[in-house]
């Protein structure tokens, strides 16, 4: 019998890894709380931490941070992979989003390292003027390259997308839309409400609504198949815990601490 590829092997898991590390980061963005909750020169500092795995092997961390800035409310996450992970394949990702303070983006960074793969980019939201088409501006450093983009309709970067749905009332059985921009293209996202129920995950336990995003882009979450979320039935809708099957294995994200 022909021994498996031990080389192979390693790339396949570490893929998975990069997966579930990208799609955590990004999904916990729910966990933000609203920028109307917050008064003028109120300073916000928030973190959330959520364990990834991989087949019940702890395969990384993601970080979310919500804090203040002389720029405006920034949302950032930082992803990374666990010691043994990176000894073959390591993972560290930051996106960041800047906003209005009405909770529209100004600014999107993304600055990913996945093995000897690496990106850096930075896009502009410029505020829709009655009359005229909503401006962006795509700013790909590593290459050298800028586009400019016009849309009738708002769009939202990756992560002020999920943290604009937030703020709306979800429904079980009512599908919600948004506009995401990422890697140069408009993507019309659909999200499925599916159920509520109550779980428990390491941070406690939680009354949740259970969303399943139809996730199109590749830029930050790579088509991977279905995925669950599990989210607060509240106005944060926070993300407590994330399941979805890979191509070896499953893989899931919880929370086990945070500033609620």
């Amino acid at each position: 019998m022909r021994k498996p590829c031990i080389r192979n092997s390693k790339y396949m898991q570490a893929r998975i890894f990069v997966i579930i590390l990208n799609l955590c980061s990004v999904l916990c963005v729910l966990s933000s709380v609203s920028p109307f909750s917050v008064e003028a020169g109120q300073t916000v500092n928030k973190r959330f931490v959520y364990y990834i795995y991989w087949s019940g092997i702890k395969a990384g961390e993601a970080v979310l941070e919500y804090n203040s800035t002389p720029e405006g409310i920034t949302i950032k996450t930082h992803a990374t992979s666990a010691p043994l992970i990176s000894l073959f394949y390591e993972v560290d990702d930051i996106t960041e989003s800047i906003l209005y303070p009405d909770g529209y983006p100004k600014k999107f960074i993304l600055k990913v390292q996945k093995g000897r793969h690496k990106r850096d980019k930075v896009t502009y939201f410029e505020r829709k003027i009655d009359g005229k088409p909503l401006k962006i501006i795509y700013h790909n450093i590593l290459d050298e390259e800028i586009e400019e983009f016009y849309f009738d309709n708002p769009a939202y970067d990756p992560l002020s997308a999920f943290y604009e749905m937030t703020k709306w009332d979800l429904k079980t059985g009512q599908p919600a839309y948004i506009d995401i921009f990422d890697s140069k293209k408009l993507w019309k996202t659909e999200v499925q409400v599916l159920r509520k129920e109550r779980i428990s995950v390491p941070a406690g336990d939680f009354d949740t609504i259970v969303i399943k995003p139809i996730i199109k882009s590749e830029g930050i979450f790579p088509k991977t198949g279905d995925i669950t979320i599990w989210a607060t039935d509240d106005d944060k809708k926070l993300p407590v815990l994330l399941k979805s099957k890979a191509v070896i294995g499953h893989f899931s994200a919880v929370l086990v601490e945070g500033d609620y």
